[in-house]
């Protein structure tokens, strides 16, 4: 990546005062030899990936490099197929969807603008990202009920991440578990205390 292309001085210092320095690894300065600093910033960010870290400034990072590949073609944002059917469903119904994913707000546009079924951006409220708060934290959907301006007992919230469940929960919304190839197994306490749902025809809203 060319500063000149991605703006990637702005972004590297995103990524050394955001995380690496909450995290106690120096990097090279910003000054130093350029390719010396964007392979130490390769290196570390690689690191954050693998450990699936939900960090603002990574994923600004990487909505980055995806505007590049979704604008080329090369990346199809994939949603399953009982998707699209269950927004047009609740469009009709003048149910209100929003969004509230650890990736950044301008890359959920770019996943939900390109997908396999076309731009679904339409069918979407509004969307949260990271910057509200950690997905895993209660005041994080207490904020999103304010800005919605609904009280958090008239909000379904669907995850497949048990801690978000349980945060979502405690802050008082209804909550639906979604079971997706993949994901991790819930266990029988946990399907007995969250209705679960294996795709979003079954969502009852």
């Amino acid at each position: 990546m060319s500063d000149r292309n991605t703006g990637s001085k702005s972004v590297s210092s995103a990524i050394c005062e955001s995380i690496a320095s909450a995290d106690g690894v120096t990097l090279p300065a910003a000054e130093s030899d350029p390719a010396l600093l964007r392979e130490g910033i390769r290196r570390y960010v690689l690191s954050l990936m693998d450990a699936d870290r939900k960090v603002t400034a990574l994923k600004h990072l990487q909505g980055l490099i995806w505007t590049r590949g979704y604008l080329d073609g090369r990346i199809i944002g994939h949603v399953y197929e009982d998707v699209p059917a269950a927004l047009e469903q609740w469009n009709r119904q003048n149910i209100s969807v929003w969004i509230y994913s650890s990736g950044s707000i301008a890359a959920q546009k770019l996943l939900f603008g390109h997908t396999e079924h076309g731009s679904l951006l339409k069918h979407f409220s509004g969307h949260f990202d990271t910057t509200t708060g950690p997905k895993t934290e209660v005041e994080s959907y207490r904020k999103i009920a304010a800005a919605i301006g609904s009280s958090p007992e008239q909000i379904l919230f669907v995850t497949d991440i048990l801690k978000e469940a349980v945060a979502a929960r405690e802050a008082g919304m209804r909550v639906n578990l979604a079971i997706r190839p993949g994901n991790a197994e819930l266990s029988e306490a946990d399907r007995q205390q969250y209705t679960t749902i294996t795709d979003f025809s079954q969502i009852s809203v």
